[in-house]
């Protein structure tokens, strides 16, 4: 069983950056794909990022592309999610997953959830 606890969530301007944290329990952390998703209120969860083993390769929904950066450390057993330019579309719970198989697609499946964390954008 992987535990996964998501950080660094907040309020914070529109325009502004916030980076999350996902800290994972498993010592074999380096062979999870981890990915990130959101879900706000009344919405359906979104795929926002994913990123191989070795954080070689990542991937990224289309409303996030070229403003979210997602990264890992596996020495750490931490993955990252870089959020800038925030707008007032971006608010919702972020989660973390992770999953041992390999495979970067938006629409895989994951075994493993975190809890999320509340990101909240002011206009």
């Amino acid at each position: 069983q992987v535990q996964l606890v998501e950080s660094g969530g907040g309020l914070v301007q529109s325009g502004g950056s916030l980076r999350l944290s996902c800290a994972a329990s498993e010592r074999t952390f380096g062979r999870y794909v981890m990915g990130w998703f959101r879900r706000a209120p009344g919405k359906e969860r979104e795929f926002v990022a994913a990123i191989s083993w070795t954080g070689g390769t990542t991937l990224y929904g289309d409303s996030v592309e070229g403003r979210f950066t997602s990264s890992r450390d596996n020495a750490k057993n931490t993955v990252h999610l870089q959020m800038n330019s925030l707008t007032p579309e971006d608010p919702a719970v972020y989660s973390c997953a992770a999953d041992p198989r390999p495979g970067l697609t938006s629409r895989r499946e994951y075994a493993y959830w975190g809890q999320g964390t509340q990101v909240t954008v002011s206009s």
